[in-house]
């Protein structure tokens, strides 16, 4: 199966979740990332912007706000398909873009340095026990993530593993997956 029938697959199986197993999934993942050494050590955390289908994403915004964490957004650049990540205290610094997303208005908020983020939670739709995932398609995080020397993290569900997942040279995997069942590293030993 190509990347395009997975990213498919990937999103009827979000979109077919019932609200009330949304919720207890959700709060399961949050609960195991909250009491984890990854969350409690890092000072500065990235994190999407969550969609309707995608697993939410608020919480953990606001949990970081009151733990006192720096938090930092995403902004595309469709362009150049780069992007960056901007620090977020308050919803106000959102502005609604391509798509109808919303992203950091870089008029009210500061621009943080790659380096500087702690733990990134990575956006996908499936992955596999070696940390590769099947994202949106646009290829933004496989290419933040070339350089970056941070911690990265999939907030996914067990039913979101694939057993293989075809892999490009491109293809950056996450270094944990956040289920409910906990936290697993993707890293040999």
């Amino acid at each position: 199966m190509d990347k395009t029938e997975l990213r498919f697959r990937g999103k009827r199986l979000l979109k077919g979740i019932g609200a009330g197993d949304r919720e207890k999934l959700e709060a399961s993942m949050q609960e195991n990332l909250f009491r984890s050494s990854l969350w409690k050590t890092a000072d500065v955390i990235g994190v999407t912007l969550s969609q309707a289908h995608e697993w939410s994403t608020k919480g953990i915004i606001e949990e970081g706000w009151r733990d006192d964490k720096t938090i930092v957004i995403p902004k595309c650049f469709p362009d150049t398909k780069q992007m960056a990540f901007y620090r977020l205290e308050d919803y106000d610094q959102l502005e609604k873009v391509y798509f109808g997303l919303l992203e950091p208005n870089p008029e009210r908020a500061e621009m943080v340095d790659k380096m500087q983020i702690d733990l990134l939670l990575v956006p996908g739709l499936l992955y596999d026990a070696e940390g590769y995932r099947i994202g949106y398609g646009g290829g933004y995080y496989d290419r933040f993530l070339e350089d970056f020397r941070g911690t990265t993290m999939m907030m996914a569900a067990e039913m979101q593993q694939q057993e293989r997942l075809p892999i490009e040279s491109y293809d950056q995997p996450v270094h944990y997956i956040l289920t409910e069942s906990g936290i697993r590293s993707t890293v040999e030993k």
